[in-house]
């Protein structure tokens, strides 16, 4: 049986929302919610908490979880994955499960780990859900994806795809930033250099499309949301105390 490794990147200096994965919503700090919806994953073997900040180390080992640092230097949640999937050969699969994310259910994770485990010749997969508002189809922090008849992605962007020259023709899926690679593909993707496309969309998957990777997508009418700004806690805190 092939095991699969749940690894949460968590930064301390978010530019958007400094120390994010410590504030406390009824006594519980954000990254706590994260791990513990990630230790009820069905397929998942192990959850780890990867981190180049010592207080985010302290308040995990508060609640018992696992954590290990990674160097400071990383420019992305995959880079630092990789550095803690590097040191655990028993494991075939790894799981990217951000660490901003307090409403992840185990549904959802199983779902990502599920669809790589039953398409041997995918790299990485992923989700998306159905939308239809106007607001979010247009926004560009909703970002977009587009993919073929057997699920595999062609392309994301923060641009409405498909572009709508005929009205009421297009579906539109929004990108669930949730991925799971074999071992072996999140290192190659990590070795390779950033991608024209990725430097321009600000969007890291697109340097595995760039370069022939295959990313499966499942669909899901699960809508986990993070937590990217002061408004988005403060929803957060408001549903969770009510």
């Amino acid at each position: 049986m092939k095991k699969t490794a749940i690894i949460i990147p968590a930064r301390y200096g978010s530019t958007r929302l400094p120390a994010k994965p410590l504030l406390i919503v009824k006594n519980k700090p954000i990254i706590q919610y994260v791990y513990e919806a990630a230790k009820k994953s069905k397929l998942g073997n192990e959850v780890i908490i990867a981190t180049d900040d010592y207080r985010i180390k302290e308040a995990v080992e508060k609640f018992d979880g696992i954590c290990e640092m990674t160097s400071e230097n990383h420019k992305s949640g995959s880079d630092r994955i990789a550095e803690v999937a590097k040191r655990h050969p028993e494991f075939e699969y790894i799981l990217n499960l951000q660490g901003d994310e307090p409403q992840i259910t185990p549904e959802v994770i199983d779902l990502a780990i599920k669809t790589l485990q039953e398409d041997s010749t995918a790299d990485i997969s992923t989700l998306v859900r159905k939308i239809t508002s106007k607001e979010q189809i247009n926004n560009p922090n909703c970002v977009k994806c587009v993919f073929d008849n057997n699920f595999n992605a062609l392309y994301f962007s923060r641009c409405p795809i498909p572009y709508e020259r005929n009205q009421n023709e297009a579906n539109y899926y929004a990108h669930i930033g949730i991925y799971c690679y074999k071992k072996e593909s999140l290192n190659k993707l990590t070795e390779l250099e950033q991608a024209d496309i990725e430097k321009q969309e600000s969007l890291e998957q697109l340097r595995a499309l760039k370069n022939g990777m295959k990313i499966k997508i499942a669909i899901t009418d699960l809508n986990p949301t993070g937590i990217d700004t002061i408004e988005d806690f403060n929803k957060f805190k408001t549903l969770m105390e009510n």
